[in-house]
């Protein structure tokens, strides 16, 4: 009988892709992958540590799994990621309970790993060879949807983030990897294809000495299956005129590009060490408006220095671009990082209140878009059943995405259908009405 192995994964979709790498490794090394811990012989949790809350969450997660040690057959749990790349040490002294510890530079070795730990040995492993998690898959997403790793690491050093301190500089897959690995992915019916980095538009640049994401997007273009290729992470300054137009005129790239900006005040964006300004991100988003590129972005909240007025401004740009899809977080002060040291911190009390502003703001700018949108025939892609509503001969319940919506962070389209549909196949859908953030729509006959 194979040792089965239970993983769970926290964090962002750039973690998710090493654990899918992960399990697909344990798979060729012997083990059987289980999602239920009471039945995993090893647990292993793959850690975010961006922010303080990741890092409790991560412990907490631990602790948890670490009772299936008494109440299940759990006999190791192993906690990798991207706490054991820069607290590893700290925790692997502090948290007996884990079995083996290790850090962003070793998911390559898991299968040794978990071999040496079922073999008893407790050990803190921290390889520093600057690699990237790369290679075969087992998908955790919907089959017909992937992320793909372009890249791994951050040279920008933003003064409130860790980030190159846990992954490193950066470093691009060699594009011949990047489109192997996505024709392999297109085999396996894999059909979106959601490009991912510490920042996308970078790509490439440290290996070629020049950025090569307009080529990327159209190599990919060239692999049949895929239908939809969606880019997350691009940073302001680097969203060139050619992107811009590749974007626009390429059928298979989608009109929809995620843009972190953090914020838009001059002071703010420099006290950040972000290299756009407010005149550049405008001048940005004119553009993309021009060619009717939607945009999701994420502002921080009561950054040090942040002001009533430094909040309107980004309301201001809110009320006039009025983005669709917009996350906002409330500043997280990181030992280690520049802005810890700054010298006027904003209370915990008072950043949520700028993110809750905003979030009305926003909310308003959504609905509106929502609304916009009744009458009209999209594209969407089905991703599973709806069971938020009961299906029955004569209507057919589904969840799915058009362009302007990637899984899991932006709204959905509920749809209902007279003829059974696909999962996983693309239909017309026309929109009906709005609930929230999400769409009501009837599939065309």
């Amino acid at each position: 009988m194979k040792t089965k192995v239970g993983v769970v994964s926290l964090g962002c979709d750039k973690n998710r892709v090493d654990t899918e790498v992960m399990l697909a490794n344990l798979v060729d090394g012997g083990y059987e992958i289980t999602a239920d811990p009471v039945d995993a012989d090893v647990i292993i949790i793959n850690t975010c540590a961006f922010l303080e809350s990741a890092r409790k969450e991560a412990i907490d997660t631990a602790f948890e799994m670490i009772r299936y040690k008494k109440s299940g057959k759990c006999k190791k749990v192993i906690l990798t990621g991207c706490l054991g790349e820069k607290f590893g040490e700290e925790v692997y002294k502090d948290l007996y309970e884990v079995d083996a510890v290790l850090g962003t530079q070793d998911y390559s070795r898991i299968v040794d790993i978990v071999d040496e730990t079922l073999r008893g040995k407790r050990n803190f492993y921290h390889t520093c060879d600057n690699g990237i998690t790369f290679g075969s898959r087992i998908l955790t997403t919907a089959p017909h949807t992937a992320y793909l790793k372009i890249a791994d690491g951050c040279d920008n050093y933003c003064t409130y983030c860790l980030i190159p301190y846990i992954r490193g500089r950066y470093r691009s897959v060699p594009m011949d990897k990047i489109i192997s690995h996505t024709q392999e992915l297109a085999d396996n019916g894999v059909k979106e294809l959601i490009l991912v980095a510490q920042d996308t538009t970078r790509y490439g640049k440290d290996l070629y000495g020049e950025y090569k994401i307009v080529e990327l997007l159209r190599e990919i273009s060239k692999i049949s299956q895929i239908q939809w290729i969606r880019i997350l992470y691009a940073y302001p300054e680097l969203l060139s005129d050619e992107l811009i137009q590749e974007i626009a005129t390429n059928d298979k790239v989608v009109n929809y590009v995620d843009i972190p900006l953090q914020h838009v005040n001059n002071e703010m964006l420099r006290k950040m060490n972000r290299r756009s300004n407010g005149d550049s991100i405008r001048a940005l988003f004119d553009k993309l408006a021009a060619v009717n590129i939607s945009v999701r972005s994420t502002f921080i909240c009561g950054f040090p220095y942040e002001t009533h007025q430094t909040v309107d401004e980004v309301a201001q740009f809110l009320t006039k671009y009025k983005l669709r899809n917009v996350g906002f977080f409330p500043y997280s002060r990181e030992e280690g990082t520049a802005a810890a040291k700054f010298d006027t911190q904003i209370s915990d009390k008072l950043k949520e209140r700028y993110v809750e502003q905003l979030y009305g703001v926003q909310y308003g700018i959504a609905q509106q878009l929502n609304i916009d949108e009744v009458g009209k025939i999209h594209k969407i892609i089905i991703d599973g059943i709806d069971n938020t509503v009961e299906s029955d001969d004569n209507n057919y319940c589904y969840t799915g995405r058009t362009y302007f919506m990637s899984p899991e962070i932006d709204g959905l389209v509920r749809v209902s259908s007279k003829q059974p549909l696909q999962l996983g196949n693309f239909y017309d859908v026309k929109i009906t009405g709005v609930i929230e953030y999400d769409l009501i729509g009837e599939a065309v006959e």
